[in-house]
């Protein structure tokens, strides 16, 4: 009689925990989990889109013609091609590492578009595979550099910058130079190209309806299982917002001309880039060299082709931010990749949430972060301020993302400890 009723007590326990996890995976956990995670120092793109808000409302303030969709359209056209090269110094930024040449890299790109396609009249397909083609050489020279001669990033790349500003400079000769015919289709696409607009609100609704499909499944799997499953309801709760607000930004574009097909490949490559982080081994091993690169070496992971394909992505997304600002700006010169185009790519990395210490970050962060930067950059414009300026609040602000990156990353080591 005693062992029932241990046996009743021990199963009405069970039942209320059972009920208190059912409760924690509802929408109230969700959001009750979400706050634990910020307060222990886990903020995400919390601070990004914190961030985008505030500028979008100051500046709007300041000048109403920010938020205009003619204008926001234009500030999508001018982010993708340091998207691009945002996106390539995320995957050097994973492992701890740097590349300071990626401006150049861009730079020596539209240089090569513009010799092999304008001067030697060699197929677009093919200027654009050789300037590619160069990107990934340069990614092999600092991968060497790096794990043969261990020569930190920071020296080497440094290095690079001047050899490759160097060699821009010399293909490009005296002229200095190089127009591209803007009735081309690389000039056309940077400057003109639309999407169309059911295939932009196609676009808007397939993330949320791939949380709603993804989550289903993950339900399906964990009840295969005897798993406990949390339901859908927080899946289709992220699934409405993300679908409201993306369809509500592309009506608001298509006010004006639309999204453009620039902006719209940059995109594509954030999501293939973030699956390649998230769902294959290459990625769980950037983040894992990232981490700790003697533990992952101790487990099997090969640190140095880990480190030679981070810098060979870098470069060559440095390189097709080069074909990139060719288009947008129809000409191939001595200026191109020179100026802010360093500190905008990393900066973008960083503000997107990036950690400048490794084994945290993710493609998105590219995305976020280059629309913080087009945002301030675009915003200091039209309230006609000078650029000495520009460069004082946009590495003010890398100066914030960085401090609040520090913090946080203080607050996870703190908790990890308690």
């Amino acid at each position: 009689m005693a062992q029932d009723m241990q046996t009743k007590a021990t199963g009405a326990r069970l039942d209320q925990g059972d009920s208190r996890v059912r409760h924690d995976t509802g929408l109230s956990g969700a959001l009750r989990g979400f706050v634990d995670r910020v307060s222990s120092g886990d903020l995400g793109m919390l601070p990004v889109v914190v961030g985008l808000v505030l500028i979008s409302v100051v500046f709007s303030l300041l000048n109403p013609v920010f938020l205009a969709p003619a204008n926001l359209v234009n500030v999508l056209f001018d982010a993708a091609a340091v998207g691009f090269i945002a996106l390539g110094v995320v995957c050097v930024l994973l492992l701890g590492e740097i590349d300071l040449s990626i401006g150049s890299m861009s730079g020596l790109s539209s240089a090569i578009i513009g010799v092999l396609w304008i001067n030697t009249g060699l197929p677009l397909a093919v200027a654009i595979a050789g300037s590619l083609a160069m990107g990934a050489l340069v990614g092999v020279v600092y991968g060497v550099l790096r794990n043969k001669f261990e020569m930190p990033s920071f020296v080497a790349t440094l290095s690079g910058l001047l050899a490759l500003l160097g060699l821009q400079l010399y293909i490009l000769g005296p002229t200095g130079s190089i127009n591209l015919p803007f009735s081309s289709p690389l000039v056309r696409f940077g400057q003109i190209l639309i999407m169309p607009a059911w295939l932009s609100y196609l676009v808007a609704i397939l993330p949320g309806v791939l949380i709603v499909i993804g989550a289903v499944r993950t339900n399906a799997q964990r009840t295969a299982a005897n798993l406990s499953s949390p339901g859908i309801s927080i899946a289709i709760a992220k699934a409405a917002v993300l679908t409201l607000g993306l369809v509500f930004a592309v009506y608001y574009l298509e006010l004006s001309r639309g999204v453009p097909w620039m902006f719209g490949v940059f995109v594509m490559f954030v999501v293939l880039l973030d699956y390649a982080l998230v769902r294959t081994q290459w990625g769980r091993s950037m983040f894992a060299v990232g981490g700790n690169a003697e533990a992952a070496r101790r487990s099997g992971i090969n640190v140095q082709r880990i480190r030679m394909s981070a810098f060979m992505v870098c470069s060559t997304f440095a390189a097709l931010g080069g074909v990139f600002a060719a288009a947008r700006l129809a000409s191939a010169s001595q200026q191109a990749g020179s100026g802010d185009v360093n500190l905008n790519a990393i900066a973008a990395a960083v503000i997107g949430g990036t950690s400048l210490f490794g084994g945290r970050g993710s493609a998105w962060s590219a995305l976020l972060g280059v629309l913080v930067i087009m945002a301030i950059s675009n915003g200091l414009t039209l309230l006609n301020l000078s650029s000495s300026l520009r460069y004082m609040i946009t590495g003010g602000v890398l100066a914030v993302a960085v401090i609040v990156d520090s913090l946080a990353r203080r607050s996870r080591a703190s908790h990890g400890r308690a």
